[in-house]
């Protein structure tokens, strides 16, 4: 009796507290502030000790998410007599590493442990002039004048979790005999590579490299360079004020690719695990998820399933190889992706999303946020409670605009103006079936999207995705925006990699073009006699790359398609994954001719009538 009554007296304890909680909407949790040095070894070493103990302690008390490592368009490269299209990207003058790149005349192809190099224009005279192979796992490539840049990862084992080395390693080739590259430079450095950037002649690259203890000592991260290894001092490693059980060195390398008796430089972060970056032409931002071990957890953490999330933000400056620590920020909320940041006359937006959407209206708590933060980093303008209930699926900043589409059953798209920095405002908002999980720019007043077309459930408050949708929204009447075309390719189970992967979206305004790699399900409507459920995938039929001819006059038409799978048994299966080594992945083009690639094919077609012109086969 004694032990019943001790228990509802610690029970009515717990709600008494509970009640007396703030909104999660009202926590103040200490920000990241600015970063600082260490100022020894020891001090470091401390640091991170402290940060392991909450594995101990709060390990089993937090419900912990895992990230999302994602990790934006315009064209840059070197011009030749031809005109060519190049890898999508997000800021002009900011090229994104990827695995296939042109420079008009050669295109250089990125597939398993090789580089190839193709004599790609003329068409009719294609053919592979030389190859590349790797020792590790390819991560992208760049190509800069003569010089092809490779990115690497390799991984040595010595039989023990503490001995394993992760490396990323930036490697030069002098390629201006493109039938025989020569190596010029190899720059590795400790840890995983997360993303990179080419600006000028320098190339970026970031990787992370968890912090942990061999023989009780913390493991610093090394940059190898010219057959010496320089160990990171500590003193030279900034850190935050926010604790954390998964501490990561977080290095920035620049390389630059033309001298190569320039040093590269570097600058290291200890901080929490890496969420995603956006980059300018001058700074770099990096974004750390920060949401777990907040005090309402601690109290009772099986009765609590949600925390307080927030973004903390890193500014660092960029210049002609040089690494400079700016500034540290947060906000609240969780960023999607690189497009859901942007940089625009000083001032830095950010969309994030708070909560969790639940499987009710009622459950969800999830609402959406845009944030302008000052050249330090200081919140000076938001607009916050966007569709509540809903999460983000995609962002574009465009100048002094946002474009935002969130989703639980319908598509908003939200317009929103940015030009006064510290007083956002919504201007119109769009509501239709589906969502775009791609934002791209036609022009300023037209936006195209990539996404998934839905079917709204006729019980519970979610939606059936089906085939993969094209949209083409006017905004130019910014308080009534419209979806002026539309194409729906495949039923339910069609997918694109321009879903999650920008680089393989191709779009060219002066040609009209659109073309997107697409995996086609189709559903037997002959099994159905009654109807086809919402919620029945098709079955594989087809995978190639989808032409379209896109004009604000004649909306979306679609053009033909282009495959290179000649045998079609693999497709006869139904299922959620496909895999095929002759998938067409990326596609470009050279003057009038459209290259379709995968990883044993490049093939040439028209633009004209999309003819076949030739095709090369891969090593």
């Amino acid at each position: 009796m004694e032990k019943r009554f001790l228990f509802l007296f610690m029970l009515l304890g717990f709600v008494i507290v509970v009640a007396e909680l703030p909104c999660l909407d009202e926590v103040q949790l200490p920000g990241p502030g600015s970063l600082k040095k260490f100022s020894s070894y020891e001090e470091l070493k401390s640091y991170v000790e402290a940060g392991w103990e909450l594995r101990t302690s709060y390990n089993d008390w937090a419900m912990l998410r895992p990230l999302s490592f994602a990790a934006e368009s315009s064209t840059g490269g070197t011009k030749t007599l031809s005109v060519y299209s190049t890898t999508n990207i997000q800021v002009e003058g900011v090229d994104e590493a990827d695995f296939v790149k042109t420079d008009g005349e050669f295109i250089y192809i990125g597939s398993g442990r090789n580089v190839t190099i193709l004599r790609a224009y003329p068409a009719e005279e294609a053919e592979v002039l030389s190859h590349v192979t790797l020792n590790g796992t390819l991560k992208g490539i760049f190509v800069n004048g003569n010089s092809l840049i490779i990115l690497e990862e390799t991984s040595d084992s010595y039989g023990s979790y503490e001995k394993v080395s992760v490396k990323t390693s930036v490697k030069v080739y002098d390629v201006a005999n493109k039938a025989n590259p020569v190596f010029r430079r190899d720059v590795p450095l400790d840890g995983y590579y997360f993303d990179s950037r080419m600006i000028d002649d320098y190339v970026y690259t970031l990787t992370n490299f968890p912090a942990y203890d061999y023989e009780n000592e913390v493991v610093l991260p090394k940059i190898y360079a010219d057959d010496s290894a320089e160990e990171i001092r500590a003193s030279s490693i900034y850190y935050s004020n926010v604790s954390s059980p998964y501490y990561t060195f977080t290095t920035i390398l620049a390389v630059n690719v033309q001298n190569l008796e320039q040093e590269p430089t570097s600058q290291t972060f200890l901080l929490g695990a890496t969420r995603s970056i956006y980059v300018s032409l001058n700074n770099i931002y990096i974004t750390f998820a920060d949401s777990m071990f907040q005090a309402e957890i601690l109290l009772w953490p099986r009765m609590f399933t949600e925390s307080v999330e927030r973004t903390a933000i890193h500014k660092v400056h960029i210049e002609s190889g040089e690494i400079e620590y700016v500034a540290s920020g947060e906000v609240p909320g969780c960023v999607l992706n690189q497009f859901s940041m942007g940089e625009h006359k000083g001032h830095f937006r950010i969309a994030t999303t708070t909560g969790r959407i639940g499987r009710t209206m009622q459950e969800a708590t999830s609402q959406n946020h845009i944030y302008v933060l000052d050249g330090d980093l200081n919140i000076v303008g938001k607009l916050e409670n966007l569709a509540p209930g809903e999460k983000i699926y995609s962002a574009r900043f465009m100048s002094g605009r946002c474009y935002l589409v969130t989703f639980r059953k319908v598509d908003p798209l939200f317009v929103v103006d940015l030009e006064n920095p510290n007083a956002p405002k919504v201007l119109g908002q769009l509501k239709i079936t589906g969502y775009s999980d791609y934002l791209h720019p036609y022009d300023e007043n037209h936006i195209i999207g990539i996404g998934k077309e839905t079917v709204a459930a006729e019980e519970g408050d979610f939606a059936w995705y089906q085939g993969v949708k094209i949209s083409l929204f006017d905004v130019s009447d910014v308080g009534n925006p419209i979806e002026i075309a539309k194409f729906e390719i495949g039923d339910r189970g069609t997918s694109s990699p321009v879903l999650s992967d920008h680089k393989a979206f191709l779009f060219d305004k002066s040609k009209c073009l659109l073309v997107l790699p697409v995996l086609v399900a189709e559903i037997d409507q002959s099994k159905y006699p009654g109807g086809v459920p919402p919620y029945i995938s098709g079955d594989y039929v087809w995978q190639g790359a989808y032409v379209f001819e896109v004009s604000t006059d004649k909306g979306l038409v679609f053009r033909g398609g282009i495959t290179h799978i000649e045998d079609n048994i693999d497709l006869q299966r139904t299922g959620y994954y496909f895999s095929s080594s002759y998938s067409v992945k990326r596609t470009l083009y050279i003057d009038n001719v459209l290259y379709t690639i995968s990883e044993k094919k490049v093939k040439m077609n028209s633009l004209e009538n999309l003819d076949r012109i030739n095709e090369v086969r891969l090593p």
